[in-house]
């Protein structure tokens, strides 16, 4: 593998945790092999590897462009990395505060939505 991939990798434990991580491994299969090494090398270890902003404003952004778009359950992962990344809940909801404004109020509800469900189903409701 490369460096992007080796690097992508240590991000992508860091922030999504060793257990989801082995456990996208374990359901890789040769069909989607390609993609899980393209995600790993491109967006993990090419983008989240960057030192110019932090993990935590990464997972802002990050949650305001999968909750714009409607990617619900991505959404939920990325709400729960928050533990490792240092955003907070009341970033998430600042986040959020922009989708609403700028992708639209339904989009914002939404995420607002999964958002509690995770945060309740982690022990720590805001």
């Amino acid at each position: 593998m490369s460096d992007a991939y080796d690097a992508g990798m240590s991000i992508r434990r860091r922030v999504l945790g060793d257990a989801h991580v082995d456990a996208a491994k374990a359901r890789k299969t040769d069909f989607d092999a390609a993609f899980q090494q393209l995600i790993t090398e491109a967006a993990w270890g090419r983008v989240w590897a960057r030192d110019t902003i932090s993990l935590r404003e990464r997972s802002m952004l990050t949650i305001a462009l999968l909750a714009a778009l409607g990617n619900d359950d991505e959404v939920a992962m990325h709400v729960r990395a928050c533990a490792n990344t240092g955003a907070s809940p009341d970033d998430v909801m600042e986040a959020l505060l922009h989708v609403a404004v700028y992708a639209g109020v339904a989009r914002a509800n939404r995420a607002i939505r999964i958002a509690r469900e995770v945060y309740a189903d982690m022990g720590s409701e805001p």
